[in-house]
């Protein structure tokens, strides 16, 4: 598939979506998300690819949606607007691949959702986060689902309410992001975090994954069932007997993803 808005391109297992709307700061529009969605299940549906990187051209991550999209519709319209807005959370929760997001520059409103929303997260010093919509008379809501998982009502709620910026030293603190490295480094951390994680299992992955995400708002008892059963599953494959034994031979192991 083409695209405009977003670059996809593919590298030993890893896949990398570039979001590429640096004159504008890589603000959300209309071909912007969509793009964006189609590229992550893109990705998610290729098979040679275990880990997604988010990344982008410019100086900035993402500065949210764009403030001229905010004009001249009708109540329907706005749902359908903000619906693709936030389509994103619901891609990359739902993807069995985890996604990381490499981020510089600001990351705020629908910026930093995108940033909260991926499974992992790493960043430059110089990098700030933001949930900065109030600021302009609007409300950062689909950022704050989230948010709200990562850091508690009233963190989420002081930061949606204020607006106020934050550093990356104070994101990785409040467990928003894992990792702040030098803005010279950030390409290198990021693509050695992907490179770990593509070298796993890709089966063990793909329910290490689904059972955090499938169990947020479990019970806890039936949590630690439901992730029992996922781990049941995952024993029973050829992968699970070929990590064993290829630590025990003490060699690198074959993944199959069966």
């Amino acid at each position: 598939m083409a695209y405009e808005n977003v670059l996809v391109d593919k590298q030993d297992h890893i896949g990398f979506i570039t979001l590429n709307r640096p004159a504008e700061m890589n603000t959300f529009n209309v071909p912007f998300a969509r793009e964006l969605n189609d590229a992550l299940w893109e990705m998610e549906n290729e098979p040679g690819v275990r880990v997604v990187v988010i990344r982008a051209n410019g100086k900035h991550f993402s500065t949210g949606i764009s403030l001229m999209e905010f004009k001249g519709k009708s109540p329907k319209e706005y749902r359908e607007f903000i619906h693709l807005m936030d389509e994103h959370n619901h891609t990359i929760a739902r993807m069995k691949k985890p996604v990381i997001a490499s981020v510089k520059g600001y990351a705020l409103a629908n910026g930093s959702g995108l940033t909260f929303a991926c499974d992992l997260a790493v960043a430059a010093e110089d990098a700030k986060f933001g949930t900065t919509a109030i600021n302009v008379g609007l409300i950062c809501l689909g950022p704050a689902a989230p948010l709200t998982r990562l850091v508690g009502r009233k963190k989420a709620l002081e930061m949606v309410l204020t607006g106020d910026i934050i550093t990356a030293q104070e994101a990785e603190r409040l467990g928003l992001i894992n990792k702040v490295v030098p803005r010279d480094q950030l390409e290198e951390a990021t693509l050695e975090l992907a490179t770990r994680l593509a070298a796993k299992s890709p089966l063990a992955l793909q329910i290490g994954k689904a059972g955090i995400y499938g169990n947020q708002d479990v019970p806890y008892h039936q949590a630690i069932d439901n992730l029992g059963e996922l781990f049941a599953a995952l024993c029973a494959t050829e992968d699970a007997e070929e990590g064993v034994k290829a630590f025990l031979e003490k060699r690198k192991p074959e993944w199959r993803e069966r």
